[in-house]
């Protein structure tokens, strides 16, 4: 067993490689996917952190990485909601957390975007005519996109059913 800067026994050395291992494994996943690779290592990170929240520079120690990648990460995490930034009072860093049940929320701004894309979608249509090939095709993604949208509201709604917690609407 290692031991902690507080004195305290901390996990074996090879559970340590093992969530190293996941963390790189992981991230690389979801960078095949097209989210941005630091941004994962970032996430991950803070996930299988003891911490509820870290700093750049705790982030950077544990990435061997350089603050400077880690300023460009937790941007991009904060953006799409997967991040939180609380300022330390007196001081000018910043620590970082996970909001409470991230991909839940994640999933429900995406809600937006698929009734965004829909609606563009019914304008092309209407722009093109549903009877053309083109406009065929558009009337097809603008139906895939409101039926994932509908499906999206009824799978959030029964996974707070799942957590426990009373289901809410969004448009």
């Amino acid at each position: 067993m290692k031991q902690s800067s507080k004195g305290g026994a901390t996990a074996p050395e090879h559970q340590d490689e093992a969530v190293q291992r996941f963390v790189e494994r992981t991230a690389v996943t979801l960078a095949e996917w097209g989210f941005p690779r630091m941004s994962a290592r970032v996430l991950l990170t803070m996930m299988v952190a003891d911490q509820d929240a870290l700093t750049a520079a705790d982030l950077a120690a544990r990435l061997g990485v350089s603050p400077a990648s880690i300023s460009g990460a937790v941007r991009y995490l904060i953006q799409v909601g997967l991040l939180e930034r609380d300022p330390v009072p007196g001081s000018r860093r910043d620590r970082y957390r996970l909001p409470v049940d991230p991909w839940y929320e994640v999933m429900s701004a995406e809600r937006g975007l698929l009734k965004t894309v829909a609606d563009l979608a019914g304008s092309g249509v209407e722009a093109l005519g549903a009877d053309t090939p083109g406009g065929g095709r558009v009337a097809e993604m603008r139906d895939y996109f409101r039926f994932v949208n509908d499906e999206m509201q009824e799978l959030l709604m029964r996974w707070q059913a799942t957590k426990g917690r009373a289901p809410t609407t969004q448009d």
